[in-house]
Parts: C-alpha cells; structure tokens; sequence
C-alpha cells in the first residue's frame, strides 16, 4: 500500500480524529442498532489506538439527515454498544463519552479534556450541511479536534466530504485504518496483480450499473461470469429472445461492445445457458427451467440462472485463484429466485486455494445468509466504494491520505 497506515504513526498521548462508518441501521425509534457489523469492522482500528496510548476521537454521518439535525439519526445509541465491545477488548467500558455537536467549542474543549485510552463519539457528521459539501472551514473545524487523522471508512472513501478529503489539507498526517488498509491491500492486489486465473463474477439487475467494472476486468480477468438481471441484456444483444426479462434495450450496444473485447482479448465470457423462469415477478409465480438458445416463452420472464448455469459456473470458480464477485445471480430475496445466488455463494466459499473477495450490499447479504461468509477471504465494506474501485477509479478519500 502506497499510503500512510496508522501502523506507521506515533500514537502516544495524540489525539487521533479515526473516521470511521458508524452508518448502521437502526429501528423505527431511532434508539436501538439493529446490526452492529460496521462498529465491529472497525473495532481493530480502535483497539489498535487505544492500546498505544492514544486519545480516540471518532466520527461518522449516519443516514441521510439533509443537513440538519434528526433525533432518529444521531450516533448517541452506538455508546453502549461501543462501551460493550470496547469493554471486551480493552475493558475500556467507561471510557466512551459523546459530544452532541461534531464541531464547535463543546466538541472542542470534550477532545482537549481526553486521556490517553479514552474515546470520544462526535455527532452525526451530516447534521451540518457543510459535510457533504466538503466545505473548508468545516474540515478546519475538524481538523482542530485532533493532531492526526486516520481514515478507516472504505464506505464512505468514494466521497469528497471534509471528513474523508477536506481535513487532510488541515492536518500533518493523514493515515489508513487497519480496515481501509485491508481494503485497500485486497482490491488492489486483485486489479494489479491477481493470482491467476483470475475469474470476476458479475451480478445485479442493470448493465449500466456494472458496464465500468465489467469493462475495467476485461483487461485483467481471465474469465468472467455474468449473472442476475443483466445477463439478459447481454443474451438479447446475441440475439436471442428473453421472453419478459428485463432487458436495456438502450444497452445492447453496450453490451454487444463488452463481448467483442472480450474475444477479442481472449476472456471467456459465460452468460447463463439455462434460467428458472416465471410467469410473473413474485414469489408465488409459477415457474419452469429453460434452456438452449431459442426464444424465451413470449409471457414469461428469467429469475434466475438454471441449474446448469449452476454447474457451469461453479466449475470455473473452481479453477480460480483470484474471484471477485459483485452483485447477485437472481432475485435470491425470494426463496424460489435464491438458488443460483446460494450456490455460487457456496462455490467460491469452497475453492481454499483462491483469494476470495466479495463486495456489494447484495452479495454480501447473500454471503452472509448462506453462512459461508467466514470462509471468504475479504468481504467489502464499501458498496459503492467497491464499485467506483473496481471501475479502476481514484477515491478522493484514500488519494487525499500522505503518501508514505
């Protein structure tokens, strides 16, 4: 990794700004986390710190409160399950306070106040409408909580906001988080040098949300294996007729484009040969496996890949020794649509020998509801992030950390 990580900064008695992504769902009331999975992610970050003697300060936005403070939105119900987990790992239970403004003379006076092993919470980022419009003074503001400034928001890493670009220009040392480092060391490798073979599995509904990705891996990928909504822009760009699937008709080009390159590049590009179809978009329809090349039954629509897509893919996931996947291969939400999603899920979790990373709210949900996700090699905070990533686009958050 070509940036400052936190591991080569002196922490002891410095007040350390992390950003992190406290950007977790919480019920209706506002007062209760529903998954903790983002605060746990970072919790190496933060142990880290605290154990070299550092005075942790952390911020984060949550939701989308337009600039203006929400009740339902505030960061205060993440201190006790801050308190429970830091507790467990450095028994720092008391040690958590929270600032109810994330700029200003509270906010302020509560970071001089810390010790060395306590932590402070700021506000939601994004009561301030200065935050997403990475306005200088707000950074500054920032800036002058703390002595160093660590980044360990992948999610957020896609944004130029004052808390991931703006503060960089206010502060002497901008670091990665051990979780954006571990981000950042796995995609990289993946799109710079990959163990080969190296298979992309691509998913999701529309090609124009993944035609950049798909583009970008064409150079670098040996094979590349496209299912979910989108393989049927690509079946009806060869020329065959999908029934009611959902096609981009605006796309076909696009996609016509897309496996010309990847011929002509030598990648082998797999589209399902078989699909589950049903006869109307519900988890009650009624279905049927289709298969072969000739047209779809003119009333009914592809939900899923079939079984000897299933096959066909999972024996080249096999072969693989880099995968990464994006995006699902149906609409595995309803149980009759999950199969293929599941088993793929189940195919790169079983190849041992491959670097496995897997990013994209979808798939990770997948991942995860197919209980493999322990056996994956990275799983991606970042959803767009991920995505603007393997596009092989610059992420202002991480271009604006200090070079080592």
């Amino acid at each position: 990794m070509s940036k400052l990580s936190i591991r080569d900064l002196d922490l002891t008695n410095k007040r350390v700004l992390i950003r992190v992504d406290f950007n977790v769902p919480l019920a209706d009331d506002g007062q209760e986390i529903t998954d903790d999975t983002r605060i746990r992610e970072t919790m190496p970050t933060i142990e880290f710190a605290l154990r070299r003697k550092a005075k942790v300060i952390l911020c984060s936005h949550l939701g989308r409160p337009k600039g203006k403070p929400n009740a339902k939105m505030s960061l205060r119900p993440v201190v006790a399950r801050l308190r429970d987990l830091l507790d467990a790992v450095v028994g720092a239970d008391e040690n958590v306070a929270f600032s109810p403004d994330c700029v200003g003379e509270v906010a302020e006076e509560m970071s001089r106040n810390l010790e060395s092993g306590q932590t402070l919470l700021l506000e939601n980022l994004r009561f301030h409408p200065e935050e997403e419009a990475n306005d200088p003074a707000f950074a500054k503001k920032l800036s002058a909580l703390c002595d160093i400034y660590v980044n360990d928001a992948f999610g957020s890493a896609h944004r130029a906001h004052a808390s991931t670009e703006g503060i960089t220009h206010f502060v002497p040392q901008s670091a990665a988080g051990l979780l954006m480092e571990k981000e950042l060391t796995y995609m990289g490798k993946a799109l710079t040098n990959p163990d080969k073979p190296f298979v992309a599995i691509i998913g999701g509904a529309k090609v124009s949300d993944k035609i950049k990705v798909i583009d970008n891996l064409l150079d670098k990928v040996d094979a590349i294996i496209i299912g979910g909504g989108m393989a049927y822009t690509f079946l009806k760009a060869q020329g065959q007729d999908v029934g009611k699937s959902l096609v981009e008709i605006d796309k076909l080009d696009i996609a016509k484009a897309a496996l010309d390159k990847a011929a002509a590049k030598g990648v082998r590009f797999l589209l399902p040969i078989d699909h589950k179809l049903a006869d109307k978009f519900a988890a009650d329809a009624k279905t049927q496996i289709f298969e072969g090349t000739g047209a779809f039954p003119a009333e009914w629509m592809a939900l899923d890949i079939g079984p000897k897509s299933i096959e066909l893919f999972k024996s080249e996931i096999a072969e693989a020794h880099t995968i990464v996947w994006n995006g699902p291969m149906g609409v595995f939400e309803m149980p009759a649509f999950a199969q293929g999603t599941m088993q793929i899920a189940h195919a790169v979790a079983d190849n041992a020998d491959a670097i496995s990373i897997v990013g994209g709210g979808d798939s990770v949900s997948a991942v995860k509801k197919s209980g493999v996700a322990a056996r994956i090699t990275h799983i991606s905070t970042g959803g767009g992030a991920s995505l603007e990533f393997l596009e092989g686009k610059k992420l202002p958050g991480v271009e604006a950390l200090t070079n080592k």
